[in-house]
This record gives structure tokens, sequence and C-alpha cells, in this order.
């Protein structure tokens, strides 16, 4: 399955032209009291099977973890759930603090 992979600098011009999309992180709560992106969806990734019909299926979802794997197998699982517009944000929330956000903490 081929999942798009979406660039931190693409994701901030969606952000930015206010592009309707769904930001979902899917890291571990201690991870997410770190950092994260604002207005995001937090769904750990052990529990997308169990609440996916959180999310809305009209409309892009942008999937994001620490450095990409993660939310990579949770964007597959969501296509193979049957939703049709999602994106991997490449290389995590790590690759938007250094390239996009560079007073975000980082781990």
């Amino acid at each position: 399955m081929n999942i798009p992979q979406l660039s931190p600098a693409a994701l901030q011009q969606w952000l930015a032209e206010g592009r309707p999309l769904t930001l979902l992180d899917v890291r571990e709560d201690d991870e997410v009291a770190i950092c994260a992106l604002s207005g995001h969806v937090h769904i750990p990734m052990n529990l997308i099977p169990l609440r996916h019909n959180e999310l809305p299926d009209d409309q892009p979802i942008v999937v994001y973890c620490h450095h990409g794997m993660r939310s990579l197998y949770s964007a597959m699982y969501l296509a193979d759930a049957g939703f049709e517009e999602v994106y991997n944000l490449q290389g995590g929330i790590d690759a938007w603090s250094v390239e996009i956000d560079t007073d975000m903490p980082r781990y």
C-alpha cells in the first residue's frame, strides 16, 4: 500500500491556506505532553482499530508520530479501513521541529 508522504513544508503550506484536514497524532500520552501540533486529534497507535470511527471521512487525514514510522503503519491501517485521503507526515514531529518550528521541544 502506497501512502503519500507529506513534507513538513507542504503541511505548513496547507495549514497556512486553511485547508480542511485532520491532524492525527498517534504517539503515546507522555510524548504528546512534550510537544504537539496545534489542533491535533490524539489517538495512540494501539487504539486506532478501536477509535478510528472518531475520525472524519470527508477530509484529508495527516497522521504523525515522532519520526514517521508509527504514523505510516497507522495511515496504512486507515487506508485499508476505507479512509480515502490519508497522508504520513514525513519525518514526524521531529522533522517539523527541525524544519518549521525550531522553538518546539525535541526528544
